[in-house]
């Protein structure tokens, strides 16, 4: 049972059913010796390297499960900092702030009220997968006998971090004197707690700043809509309050306040690879030469502008495990990834949906630009947005793509596999696109851009039909 909830970047499944309090004791203890044992062994022996911070969620099952998870990490002898109710990024800034050996967030992030999970980190809040030490938490939290287990006696210590971390995000944030006028989806999510101490209540902490809260209850542990902003669906009430209430833009969180989706003055979405071009410009304006990483599906856009503004675009694999690592490998100043999560140098190369909010207000009121304006020439692409296809063959149907566009075929598209598949025939036939598998279901996943509509829609009826049947997911 234990095995079904350990994901490849975290620990999720539905509450009671799947995930439960015996659960969450025993990853505790797994993920106590785990992390404990890492930071040993990188020579860290200084006394807060026995310490785990722990956050939590709004959701209706985490205070019990949280219980439970710093049960096990003090019965096997790692002492916590509780910073109770926050959102996801807080954890990670805690972990840096207080040199913890890691931190463990309970929560489901965007998925229903019924679920629930953790989400584990290292020491300097280096992201725990599959490969990178969940597979080793789960064969320890599978081993440990809690009847006949000697219990150690770590301490629990309760923590309010909320002033050093409103400091830190603050950082990030220059409003230059002007005055916005913005609205802010919390999804019933954590974003209702974080925004009111970070910005103020309404943004009353910020001169010139005033911010007009949409779903910011988290008490009931329930959602309006669904906490998660990539899905179009979701922002329609956002939409149409930044349009009401003319407001400068919009921004909607997910349930733990670690991604962010972004709405213009008129009420249009604004992709997250579009936003990252133009959140790559302001860093690189006072880091010339740093690098920019970026999500492969990105926009061609991205690369283009970095190099425009001086920058070095790395090109990344999907994932935040990825994205994290790549912007410590190369000494990165900034990243920006399709799902909406923004990673930062001087946010210990962490992602943080607050210094993404922060980061977007400095950069719009110093721009004197309206938002639609700002990301306009990064829109000079015709997207698909990422299509689903159903099909059992992934292998196969990708190989026949491949042998229909690649090397030696009239598209002579040049090929690369970073991640899925992507094919690249933009500089003489005006497209290219990526092609990835779903780890978990039988689908295909195909992020396809061109020069123009025409050629969007002539390559879409050409690499559609070797894909499978289109599905909506």
């Amino acid at each position: 049972m234990l095995g079904r909830v350990f994901k490849a970047y975290d620990i999720r499944g539905t509450y009671p059913d799947l995930l439960n309090e015996t659960m969450a004791w025993q990853i505790g203890y797994g993920a106590s010796r785990f992390l404990r044992d890492e930071a040993e062994a990188a020579g860290d022996t200084t006394p807060m390297m026995r310490n785990l911070v722990v956050g939590r969620d709004m959701r209706k099952s985490s205070p019990s499960l949280t219980d439970q998870l710093i049960k096990g990490i003090t019965e096997q002898g790692g002492d916590v900092v509780d910073i109770g109710l926050c959102d996801t990024p807080m954890v990670y800034f805690a972990i840096n702030h207080l040199d913890c050996a890691g931190g463990i967030m309970t929560t489901a992030s965007h998925n229903p009220p019924q679920y629930n999970g953790f989400k584990i980190s290292k020491r300097k809040a280096k992201p725990v997968g599959e490969t990178t030490g969940l597979g080793e938490i789960r064969k320890r939290a599978a081993m440990v006998d809690k009847a006949t287990l000697v219990p150690a006696n770590g301490r629990v210590e309760r923590r309010d971090l909320w002033p050093d971390y409103k400091a830190h995000v603050r950082r990030f944030l220059d409003l230059g004197g002007k005055k916005l006028r913005v609205v802010v989806d919390a999804s019933n999510g954590m974003a209702g707690t974080m925004v009111p101490k970070i910005f103020g209540k309404k943004g009353a902490d910020v001169p010139g700043l005033t911010i007009v809260e949409m779903n910011f209850d988290n008490s009931k542990g329930e959602f309006v809509h669904e906490p998660n902003p990539l899905v179009a669906a979701n922002l329609a009430g956002l939409q149409k309050a930044v349009v009401e209430e003319k407001a400068a833009l919009g921004i909607c969180f997910d349930g733990d306040a670690d991604r962010c989706v972004v709405v213009d003055e008129k009420g249009h979405i604004v992709g997250c690879d579009h936003l990252t071009a133009v959140l790559a410009r302001h860093f690189l304006a006072s880091n010339k030469g740093a690098g920019i990483v970026y999500d492969l599906r990105s926009t061609r856009a991205v690369e283009e502008d970095v190099k425009a503004a001086g920058g070095v675009p790395i090109r990344c694999r999907v994932g935040h495990v990825f994205m994290k690592a790549a912007l410590a490998e190369h000494g990165g100043v900034f990243g920006g990834e399709l799902s909406g999560h923004f990673y930062f140098r001087d946010n210990f190369n962490a992602d943080s949906g607050a210094i993404a909010m922060a980061t977007v207000l400095t950069v719009l009121a110093k721009s004197g630009k309206s938002m639609s304006e700002l990301v306009k020439p990064v829109q000079r692409y015709k997207q698909s947005g990422e299509i689903n296809f159903q099909i059992e063959d992934k292998d196969g149907a990708i190989a026949v793509v491949k042998k229909a566009l690649g090397p030696g075929t009239t598209h002579n598209a040049a090929i690369d596999e970073l991640d899925g598949v992507t094919l690249n025939a933009f500089a003489k036939h005006g497209w290219w696109c990526n092609i990835r598998k779903s780890n978990t279901e039988p689908l295909l996943r195909l992020n396809l851009e061109a020069k123009d509509a025409k050629v969007l829609q002539r390559m879409l009826g050409e690499i559609s039909p070797m894909l499978g049947v289109r599905v909506d997911h």
